[in-house]
């Protein structure tokens, strides 16, 4: 599930695809300066006080050239811990009063374009700064490692977020079915000081979605559910007549069906009394498409509520039912489940948040749902994420045609990377991989697998996103190259 404190309005990076940083031997050289003009100026002058990160210093900044974000100094701050700041690497655009430039993290291999637009009076006073991550541009591209050197980098990599308080979870890489890194770090419980494992289970978030789409796969392949047919098919009773006639199970699976999201004031009022996918229809279910069905893409929780529900309407089980028999028992995932918050899970890390402009952790309990449902929320650990991936490229869950088609893309995302059913497909460095992260406070998770490889990685941290994802991009960017195609006879 997407969900937690919006990032700052100035600093909007979706930090989805955000990676981890590069050791100081692959840093690209800063290729350009900032031009002097007012907007390189001023430009220039925010990335020295952000990357500085004082309290005092930065909020002076703030007050003096860019007021309306003076009140939101600690969120500031927090975007700040995240990213470690930035390093500017090349000018895309430039006027007297506005420019573009490309930046990447300094706490990770991520990539964003800034735009900067300032007053055309003096003193200039900042009118804009926005942040949009980018897929790695290739002239940066990273170089390929062999797995001896990309399990030393990691090692490195790991113990530097861990000491900068950047990672608490478990990572697992896996090739060809053999696990060949797994290690934990951090505590899955701070007050009693019990440290995570490899065992630990953490939350997932929307990770869920994966399950969910699965599930609606085999119930395809079953010849019981029709990608085309609208969400009415199946659920006959459904509130809004224009999401039953028009709205497809295709669409909900890529979220181009313009279903909305859960997460805002009605769900804060009501977070503990939502405790079957039919309560969140009782909630939601009267509202309209947000845009003709299949013309874009907008990611919908709320479509994957009506996916789990489509599952246990034609399926004649409870939705955690059919995932736990169809999915979790073939794929051997003794660990992973949905119970509610309130029932006692072993072995279940605590998740630790910062969100909301706090500057120090705090258990993220106040903001969990009742209980996981089809689109995200439950738990998993890093072994049966890896257990997951193998059944799906093994086709113990479905055959081949209707694993393929549930992980090819289908539908292009802003950060970059196609969406197909359930899951997210990109080329990361020349290697295609597809799985799905998920995040919200005081939880994070990545699974990704590059069948051109072998290789599977599986990140969880009980700390709020990007986590997990930074140190999945570290590894992903660095894997060994597919291998070459031999040349025909």
């Amino acid at each position: 599930m997407k969900r937690g404190s919006p990032a700052p309005a100035v600093l909007v990076l979706l930090c989805a695809t955000c990676g981890a940083p590069r050791r100081q031997s692959e840093q690209q050289p800063v290729a350009t300066s900032l031009p002097d003009t007012p907007a390189g100026r001023q430009c220039a002058a925010w990335l020295a006080a952000f990357n500085r990160g004082g309290r005092e210093d930065y909020g002076a900044f703030l007050r003096q050239w860019f007021p309306s974000r003076a009140d939101h100094l600690d969120e500031e701050l927090e975007f700040r811990h995240m990213t470690g700041g930035f390093h500017l690497r090349l000018v895309e655009d430039s006027a007297p009063t506005r420019l573009v430039v490309l930046v990447q993290e300094r706490a990770s291999d991520a990539f964003a374009r800034l735009t900067v637009e300032v007053e055309a009076a003096e003193p200039h006073v900042l009118e804009e700064l926005d942040l949009r991550v980018i897929p790695r541009p290739p002239r940066f591209a990273l170089p390929h490692l062999g797995e001896r050197q990309l399990l030393a980098a990691l090692r490195a990599r790991l113990d530097e977020e861990v000491a900068a308080g950047r990672f608490s979870g478990a990572v697992l890489l896996a090739r060809d079915g053999r696990i060949v890194f797994a290690k934990a770090y951090g505590l899955a419980d701070r007050e009693r000081r019990v440290t995570n494992t490899v065992s630990t289970r953490f939350r997932i978030g929307s990770m869920n979605k994966m399950f969910t789409a699965t599930a609606i796969l085999q119930l395809v392949q079953a010849g019981k559910v029709a990608l085309d047919q609208p969400v009415g098919t199946y659920l006959p009773d459904y509130p809004n007549q224009e999401v039953a006639a028009k709205v497809t199970i295709r669409h909900l699976l890529t979220h181009t069906g313009g279903t909305g999201d859960i997460f805002g004031p009605e769900f804060e009022a009501r977070r503990l009394e939502l405790r079957t996918l039919e309560d969140y229809v009782r909630l939601y279910g009267s509202r309209r498409p947000e845009f003709a069905p299949g013309s874009r893409w907008a990611y919908s929780n709320y479509g994957f509520i009506l996916l789990g529900l489509i599952v246990a309407r034609v399926s004649g089980e409870d939705y955690y039912q059919y995932v736990r028999d169809h999915i979790y028992l073939p794929a051997g995932m003794a660990s992973s489940g949905s119970a509610p918050e309130a029932t006692p899970v072993t072995r279940r890390s605590i998740g630790y948040t910062r969100s909301g402009g706090r500057d120090r952790w705090r258990p993220n309990g106040d903001t969990l749902p009742y209980r996981g449902t089809s689109a995200g929320g439950g738990y998993s650990t890093v072994e049966d994420l890896l257990r997951f991936a193998t059944a799906l490229e093994r086709h113990t869950l479905l055959d081949a045609e209707h694993t393929a088609l549930l992980t090819s893309g289908k539908v292009d995302t802003p950060g970059g990377g196609r969406y197909g059913f359930g899951f997210s497909e990109a080329t990361i460095n020349g290697t295609r991989c597809f799985g799905h992260g998920g995040g919200a406070p005081g939880m994070n998770g990545d699974l990704r697998i590059c069948p051109d490889t072998g290789y599977v990685i599986t990140v969880l941290a009980n700390i709020d996103p990007i986590a997990a994802g930074r140190v999945s991009d570290f590894i992903a960017n660095r894997l060994p190259p597919p291998p070459r195609p031999r040349a025909a006879p």
